[in-house]
């Protein structure tokens, strides 16, 4: 569907885009995080054709976005963080606009503004100017946009920017029905927006690759990702050793200790050893008085892995 190959955007000698390679699948919503000034909107834009790039390829169903603009674009559509809406339209007219600038024919605009309208739930504010929208139906209007010519892919960068809570959550709502049909990208800061959304998380610092990978694999493969929460009736001492004993468990944290019931913090890297302690427990004869399985957030694995990559970097430069 999206192939980008050894993506390079360069100014002077700062790289916006260092040498970014990945792919988006048929179907898929990919969520595309980094910290400002990451690269991601840059990337964004040369997927879209908006910027070309100082080296390397996008190919969008197999149309090079460089050698064949127009048949790659007739793939895409793009809503930047600002929608590129003109207030003094109303929205009908903001929409049919579109269609005509994007080439659909005019005998197929009716139909396809109105399908539009319809997914994004604006058609009773059809009449209505632009400027009189409130920003959530601003956004709306953007979408509704953005999905003019039917394309199969649907890229976003931060749609809900600068939404009240209630605003965020029916555009959430609304790129949720748009991924039953359609292939998205979507940029956002906001972590319970990608968990909620995507299938898949792409993190990027400084135009370089991070991490690609779905959001659960993500989660299990990160060091101490998997924390369980225990406590036992015993001693201290004997409950420790038992679970460490334990083959796939790394390390166990005694957090406290009360009327003899013993409160530990458990730590694995990539398997659930819910059973295995179980079993452990019941063999010493120590009762199980509650377990919890706690999974790092994708806030706390972003702000990680951004952090691992300047400490590696300064290490580096040492």
């Amino acid at each position: 569907m999206i192939e980008v190959s050894n993506l390079v955007k360069q100014y002077g000698d700062h790289y916006a885009v260092d040498h970014l390679s990945f792919t988006v699948n048929e179907g898929e919503v990919l969520g595309f995080l980094g910290p400002n000034g990451a690269g991601k909107s840059t990337t964004m834009n040369i997927i879209t054709g908006y910027i070309s790039a100082t080296e390397g390829t996008v190919t969008i169903n197999g149309h090079d976005i460089l050698d064949e603009p127009e048949e790659a674009k007739k793939c895409l559509g793009y809503l930047p963080e600002l929608p590129p809406v003109y207030p003094d339209m109303t929205v009908k007219e903001y929409l049919f606009f579109v269609a005509e600038i994007k080439g659909v024919k005019r005998e197929d605009r009716f139909d396809d503004v109105m399908n539009a309208m319809e997914s994004t739930k604006i058609t009773n504010y059809q009449n209505r100017l632009i400027r009189h929208l409130s920003k959530g139906y601003r956004q709306r209007t953007g979408i509704a946009g953005a999905m003019i010519g039917n394309p199969q892919i649907i890229i976003l960068d931060e749609p809900t920017v600068g939404l009240d809570p209630s605003q965020i959550i029916e555009v959430r709502d609304l790129i949720k029905s748009l991924a039953k049909d359609h292939t998205i990208i979507l940029s956002s800061h906001i972590m319970q927006e990608i968990s909620a959304v995507c299938d898949r998380v792409l993190i990027i610092n400084k135009g370089k690759m991070i991490v690609n990978d779905s959001i659960k694999d993500l989660s299990r493969r990160m060091s101490g990702s998997n924390r369980l929460e225990l406590k036992v009736k015993g001693s201290a001492a004997q409950a420790k050793e038992l679970i460490l004993g334990i083959g796939d468990v790394e390390s166990v944290d005694v957090v406290g200790e009360e009327d003899g019931i013993v409160e530990m913090h458990v730590y694995s890297k990539d398997t659930d050893v819910r059973e295995q302690v179980f079993d452990a427990c019941a063999g010493a004869h120590l009762p199980i008085y509650a377990m919890n399985l706690i999974e790092m957030t994708l806030e706390e694995i972003f702000i990680k892995l951004v952090q691992n990559m300047e400490k590696e970097k300064g290490e580096e430069e040492k």
